[in-house]
């Protein structure tokens, strides 16, 4: 999914219906009553070779106050904010409206990149509301017929280069990930620092109120991103590039992740999944934990998705300066740490105040190892005497009677680091086994916290032999060969062999 679309403008003009064309789908309910959708809907949406997410808004009415209307408006805004493009229906039909007029001047204000349609233009009843929607300023309109498919080639025409845009700016931003070791490389790799061109990729996730926007604002010295008490301030994810104690950077601050059943409104499931997006850009993720409430079940959710996705994982437990009881608050921690996150077993554990800045030399350094052990690459050689060393301590299981033999292991990938091990039987290896290897490589290789991936293939026993030529000893070959001749003469009593 390169970008995302919103649907926008006044009620009845169709934005349902060409939400549902879009996603190729009846997602959304239509029908010719205003007001009908009164939530946002998003569909995974596909046009030509492009693959979108769109969203379905409610339509824009001019209530300010707190009625459903109001709220409806509010609603709409807020998504508008958040999407990549905006595409502003008309009615075409019915011309530009002073509503119209009004909602355009709204979106000049808060989307960069705003198209102006003008649907239900089939035929020539559209004409004169087309050429109206000109005096918009939001440039050339399109003529569009979500009923009946018409115009949506011009749309694709407009929207190609924007996405061809967020494609390459995406790409500039996603960080080498599962980077392939050239087959033979025996040398142990030599860790790149960041630089201005490649600055380290941070994302700092958590839930709301965590004090995600106050410890960047305290990273980059000053107050850069909307801070307050309100759970949510921040919508969407941001990324700053700075120094951080002589680091380079590029820091992602995402919208707090609450609790699936209190994600009330869709725009908050939109923030969270730009969040879990910003998890895709990071090549380390800060998992900052309320040390008055730590590891709720989201805060492991959080971080179990970032050890999923293969990225290093700091985790960081926020306003301790608030804490009275320090030494026991933080053994407390660490026990929960290795109860609930045995998969981040070492990850590192560090304390600060987002408010004070104490503790960032802590997470500073803390960020370093994690990057560090990410990029580590370890010889062959060595993963070989460490492998017949581990199989001698606890052997492989023989399932049925029949051995597993773990006959080579190399290293296949980096950031996280993957293995491959050749062995027999992996379909008979135990889960147990791999996590057994996997902690023996965390603590052998001095490897804490970073996602390994262990990966068995299997050899078989092959038999050398088994595709030659069954041969004749030379001292026999003369005579065999005697005999064919005779059988060939066709003398009596011969026969060949």
């Amino acid at each position: 999914m390169s970008f995302t679309l919103a649907v926008v403008g006044r009620p009845n003009v169709g934005k349902s219906t060409l939400f549902n064309r879009l996603v190729g789908k009846r997602l959304a309910l239509v029908d010719d009553q205003p007001g009908v959708t009164r939530d946002l809907r998003e569909g995974d949406a596909r046009l030509g070779d492009l693959r979108f997410v769109v969203i379905d808004s409610a339509g824009l009415e001019l209530a300010e106050d707190d009625s459903l209307q109001g709220r409806m408006r509010r609603l709409t805004e807020r998504a508008v904010e958040e999407a990549d493009v905006c595409l502003f229906l008309i009615d075409a039909r019915m011309g530009v409206t002073p509503a119209d007029e009004i909602f355009a001047d709204i979106l000049r204000r808060k989307n960069a990149h705003v198209i102006l349609a003008a649907n239900k233009a089939e035929g020539s009843a559209g004409d004169a509301g087309a050429l109206e929607a000109w005096s918009l300023g939001l440039g050339e309109p399109l003529r569009i017929s979500a009923e009946h498919g018409e115009g949506l080639d011009d749309l694709y025409t407009v929207l190609k280069p924007l996405a061809d845009e967020f494609a390459e700016k995406n790409a500039a931003n996603t960080p080498e990930v599962d980077v392939e070791i050239e087959e033979g490389s025996e040398e142990e790799g030599v860790y790149q620092a960041p630089t201005k061109l490649k600055p380290l990729q941070l994302a700092v996730i958590g839930r709301p109120n965590a004090g995600k926007s106050t410890l960047i604002n305290k990273i980059l010295g000053e107050d850069r991103l909307l801070t307050g008490p309100e759970a949510g301030i921040t919508r969407d994810a941001i990324s700053v590039t700075t120094e951080f104690m002589g680091t380079p950077m590029r820091i992602w601050d995402t919208a707090g992740m609450r609790k699936r059943g209190k994600i009330n409104d869709k725009l908050e499931k939109l923030s969270v999944a730009d969040g879990l997006r910003a998890v895709r850009f990071a090549e380390v993720v800060v998992v900052l934990l309320d040390v008055n409430i730590p590891f709720e079940t989201q805060d492991l959710r959080i971080a179990d998705f970032a050890e999923t996705e293969g990225r290093a994982v700091v985790v960081a437990a926020n306003k301790w300066d608030l804490e009275e009881d320090k030494p026991e608050k933080l053994k407390e921690l660490r026990e929960a740490f290795e109860r609930l996150l045995p998969q981040l077993k070492g990850a590192p554990l560090v304390t600060v105040s987002a408010k004070t800045g104490k503790g960032l030399d802590r997470l500073h350094n803390a960020i370093m190892k994690a990057h560090q052990v990410w990029n580590r690459r370890i010889s062959t050689a060595k993963l070989n005497q460490w492998l017949s060393a581990m199989t001698e301590a606890h052997p492989p299981p023989a399932p049925g009677g029949r051995r597993i033999k773990l006959r080579y292991m190399t290293q296949a990938k980096t950031r996280p680091p993957g293995f491959v091990i050749m062995a027999t039987h992996t379909d008979k290896i135990p889960e147990s086994y791999g996590r057994y290897l996997v902690n023996g490589l965390r603590n052998d290789f001095d490897m804490p916290g970073t996602p390994i991936r262990i990966y068995f293939r299997d050899q078989g026993s092959k038999n050398p032999y088994k595709d030659r030529k069954k041969s004749i000893p030379s001292r026999l070959k003369k005579h065999v060969d005697a005999r064919k001749h005779e059988a060939r003469k066709g003398k009596p009593g011969s026969r060949p062999e």
